[in-house]
């Protein structure tokens, strides 16, 4: 990788400086990739990100490129199938929250035409650009990650904390934490 002053955050691996640089905070409106980032945070709870990012591909294949009209459906013979999956955080509560948050995304939907319509716009549509000098700066919650994580669990959603909503903001560039410094600052 160039030279470039990045957050400190990802810095321990070529990985990790490729997401830093080509996905985390970088707003994304498309439905079929904010499921994908929800599913993957929910599996990272109590878990590093790199270890998420180094099982990503594992997770695609296993959970059929994240479709969540078929993960919605899956049958306790594929529930089984994950379990046994080595490739992929083998959490039974977090494999059937994977379900149960693509049943709902799926309500989320119809009830507002797209995911990205209801979630974007507790920002009103647009990124929140912090002002982070330094790692230390960088919350791992907020007051309108609080209350997106209330709404989510309130229609279903499971494994949806504040710690796990702000993340899923950081990583959807809902929210802009790039320290001041780093070249992927908006």
């Amino acid at each position: 990788m160039e030279n470039k002053t990045r957050c400190g955050w990802c810095l321990s691996s070529e990985l990790y400086e490729k997401y830093h640089d080509e996905e985390w905070g970088i707003p994304v409106y498309d439905d079929q990739k904010l499921f994908e980032f929800l599913i993957l945070e929910t599996f990272q709870a109590g878990l590093s990100w790199i270890t998420i990012l180094n099982k990503r591909e594992n997770f695609r294949n296993a959970f059929d490129h994240f479709d969540y009209k078929k993960i919605a459906n899956y049958p306790e013979e594929k529930i089984q199938e994950l379990l046994l999956n080595a490739g992929i955080i083998r959490n039974q509560l977090k494999i059937r929250a994977a379900i149960a948050n693509a049943v709902a995304y799926m309500k989320v939907q119809e009830e507002f035409g797209s995911f990205s319509k209801y979630i974007w716009n507790f920002t009103n549509g647009k990124p929140i650009y912090n002002k982070r000098q330094s790692l230390k700066e960088v919350p791992a919650t907020s007051a309108l990650s609080d209350e997106i994580s209330k709404d989510l669990k309130k229609r279903g959603f499971k494994f949806v904390g504040s710690t796990v909503v702000y993340a899923h903001m950081q990583a959807t560039g809902m929210v802009d934490d790039h320290v001041e410094d780093c070249w992927r600052k908006m």
